[in-house]
């Protein structure tokens, strides 16, 4: 019986945050009048892309802020022109119409140093008969002369003004305080997700923090190989935690190879915009899903391509958010065209995901086109030859799962899921120090071509952290592990242990001898 799928479209997850009594304010205006740069000093980081260039935000981004403990979640949407029916302006304006319509409260902004337009016009008397609680925030208004002119935009008929500067956070205080004052009151204590989202951020702390994390467990290992005989019969194991931690997933590739498509053929909805424009997305775009108890967030990114290719600022931008979001993530989904073939941005996007740690899952996209069912008349590609090939092309990501799809149509969705899933709980798996070490008893080292001078003795192996998997050895020699003898290591890990879809890292320490103290010398000898 074919399992179903279980998708939360992004209006349900709206939905749910309405519910939870969550107010959304939508923040709207024409091209270039600052709303990316408001959207980013409300929510206190850099979310969204901000620049010179009109139109550099496209699809609806959202972010959170608590003022005065009060919560408020807040949407950016693209610079709308009502009149403008080009493909991307209109999928703009549709996005902004989503995010409308699930506000409970928007500010539109305008640009204090340019006239009133009949767009500005236009799209006051769409907000309007909205009938929602609508503020006017008249930017970039940098000094008392620019505040007097702000007052010239009342003609909009708009009775809530608030003068604002978003590049230097004048007037933001004011607005956020008019919203909160008609939007329904939310605090900290009356969300009832704190609680589950506060345990599974510190799971999530726990197992990923860092460096600061990842130290102290390597402190706890090296005295762990201090001692002169380990435990070897402790195979006791922690007790099995119900993992509810979201693990966020970045579709990366090359521009125009089907990421925003795969999106919303994941979530159900039109959540990004898609159109054969290459460079559509810019924004990072993210959605959630749940899926048999795992909670999955999708996180959209630009196409990433080489410098030299990159010609307008938002681009650049934009490739580098892609990066960003990427070493974020937990897996990245490598989206490989079919028709193209694996190329070398395939290798060298795959490379900066391999290369931060992150898991990784090839994702052949529109293998209908060329797969069996083709309908161009020409002979249909065989998958075994196209992932030889592929292995071939990416041999360093030989751990990472290939799956073919077509994300227009929606098939293989299912196996994607089921890789996705079984890659997310390898990359959180935990081996015994126990287990470790029965296996280093198992493995003949002698196999493993490696210059004398580098040849090391392992008295003691443990696993020191997760995501990605990170083993210590503690050896006779202080000498960095000779490329041949880590990728030995590491097949024979994951011969035991699995680990799919997962980089390993390996790292040597020389193990300290044990000073005993002049008592227990003097009883050993």
């Amino acid at each position: 019986m074919r399992e179903e799928r279980v998708l939360v479209p992004a209006e349900k997850i709206e939905e749910e945050k309405i519910k939870a009594r969550i107010p959304i304010l939508a923040i709207v205006g024409r091209p270039n009048v600052g709303k990316s740069t408001l959207f980013n000093r409300l929510i206190g980081s850099r979310r969204a892309i901000v620049g010179d260039e009109p139109g550099i935000t496209r699809d609806r981004i959202y972010g959170e802020t608590i003022w005065q403990h009060r919560k408020l979640r807040i949407v950016d949407t693209g610079g709308i022109v009502p009149d403008d029916k080009a493909l991307i302006p209109s999928e703009i304006f549709r996005q902004a119409r989503v995010a409308l319509e699930e506000s409970d409260a928007i500010v539109m902004v305008v640009d204090a140093r340019t006239e009133l337009a009949s767009p500005d016009l236009e799209l006051a008397r769409l907000l309007q008969r909205l009938g929602k609680p609508l503020f006017l925030a008249v930017n970039k208004v940098d000094s008392l002369k620019q505040e007097a002119a702000a007052e010239n935009f009342r003609t909009l008929g708009i009775s809530e003004l608030y003068p604002i500067s978003a590049e230097h956070g004048t007037g933001a205080a004011e607005l956020l305080e008019g919203v909160l004052a008609v939007v329904p009151a939310v605090t900290d204590a009356d969300d009832p997700d704190d609680e589950h989202r506060s345990r599974a951020e510190r799971r999530r702390d726990k197992s990923q923090s860092g460096t600061e994390a990842a130290s102290e467990e390597e402190a706890a290992a090296e005295h762990a190989g201090d001692e002169e005989h380990p435990d070897e019969e402790d195979t006791e194991e922690a007790e099995p935690e119900t993992d509810t931690r979201e693990t966020k997933v970045a579709i990366i590739g090359h521009p125009n190879v089907g990421k925003s498509t795969l999106l919303n053929a994941l979530t159900g909805s039109s959540r990004a915009i898609v159109s054969p424009i290459a460079g559509t997305t810019r924004d990072a775009v993210d959605e959630v899903i749940e899926k048999n108890g795992k909670i999955y967030r999708f996180i959209d990114t630009a196409g990433i391509r080489r410098k030299g290719k990159t010609h307008l600022m938002a681009e650049k931008l934009s490739v580098v958010m892609a990066r960003k979001h990427l070493e974020a993530a937990d897996v990245a989904l490598l989206i490989i065209d079919a028709q193209e073939g694996v190329t070398s941005s395939d290798a060298t996007i795959g490379g900066y995901a391999h290369e931060s740690g992150r898991s990784v899952i090839i994702v052949v996209n529109k293998w209908d086109l060329i797969g069996p069912g083709r309908k161009d008349g020409k002979p249909a590609a065989d998958r075994t030859v196209f992932e030889e090939q592929a292995r071939h092309a990416l041999k360093f990501l030989e751990y990472a799962p290939i799956v073919f799809i077509s994300a227009a149509s929606g098939k293989n969705l299912d196996n994607l899921l089921k890789a996705l899933a079984l890659v997310s709980d390898e990359r959180r798996k935990r081996i015994s120090t126990s287990q470790m070490n029965k296996f280093i008893d198992r493995v003949d080292f002698d196999r493993a071509s490696v210059p004398y001078r580098q040849k090391v003795k392992i008295f003691y192996m443990t696993q020191s952290n997760v995501s990605p998997p990170t083993f210590i050895l503690f050896t006779d020699k202080d000498v960095k592990l000779h490329f041949s003898y880590e990728r030995f290591l590491d097949n024979q890990i994951r011969k035991a242990f699995g680990f799919v879809g997962s980089p390993i890292w390996i790292k040597n320490r020389p193990r300290r001898k044990v000073e005993l103290s002049p008592r227990k010398e003097k009883k050993r000898k």
